[in-house]
């Protein structure tokens, strides 16, 4: 019997209830959780790490089947999905909190990661350089409660109708083939 081999990755690219949402929506992903990556604070809360007191960013860790939907085809949905070039900043969200960042768990994921990067700087799809930063995972400690599938609880909220709607809009049209049934 064919037991599956399940890998996780950590990813930052501005709030983490944009990725959440977009990731948990495709097939091979088992479990999308939000939370905070890549700081010096054990534990942090939301308001310290929104203080940008403590290092981290706010981040989804991705568990999925790679015999579902390969790493590369999950970098390309990140890197699809919001700008990786402007450092610190998503749209509004401005600080270190809101950094792009692929936390890889492991040699493999680190060398597709920079072959998926120097891929889509080939393309010259945006004005600027990628500035993602390329980091070894340490640790990742989820958000409270009330950040989890925040979009699905709270669809109506404007900042999820005006920031996070549109991303799974872009998502339906350039992933369509890719999105659970």
């Amino acid at each position: 019997m064919y037991k599956a081999v399940n890998e996780t990755t950590t990813l930052a690219g501005g709030c983490f209830w944009c990725l959440e949402t977009v990731f948990a929506r495709l097939e091979g992903v088992l479990r999308t959780t939000s939370g905070y990556s890549g700081g010096h604070v054990s534990h942090p809360g939301y308001q310290a790490v929104c203080d940008g007191t403590t290092g981290h960013a706010e981040a989804v860790q991705i568990m999925f089947d790679p015999a579902l939907i390969r790493f590369s085809e999950i970098l390309e949905v990140f890197f699809t999905l919001h700008d990786p070039t402007t450092l610190n900043r998503q749209g509004n969200d401005v600080g270190g909190q809101y950094r792009s960042a692929v936390f890889y768990h492991g040699p493999q994921q680190k060398a597709e990661t920079e072959r998926v990067i120097r891929g889509f700087e080939a393309q010259e799809i945006w004005p600027g350089c990628i500035v993602t930063e390329v980091t070894p995972f340490s640790a990742f400690y989820p958000a409270e409660a009330y950040h989890q599938r925040y979009f699905e609880h709270n669809p109506l909220e404007p900042y999820c109708r005006a920031i996070i709607a549109p991303k799974i809009a872009k998502l339906r049209r350039s992933f369509a083939g890719k999105l659970k049934s």
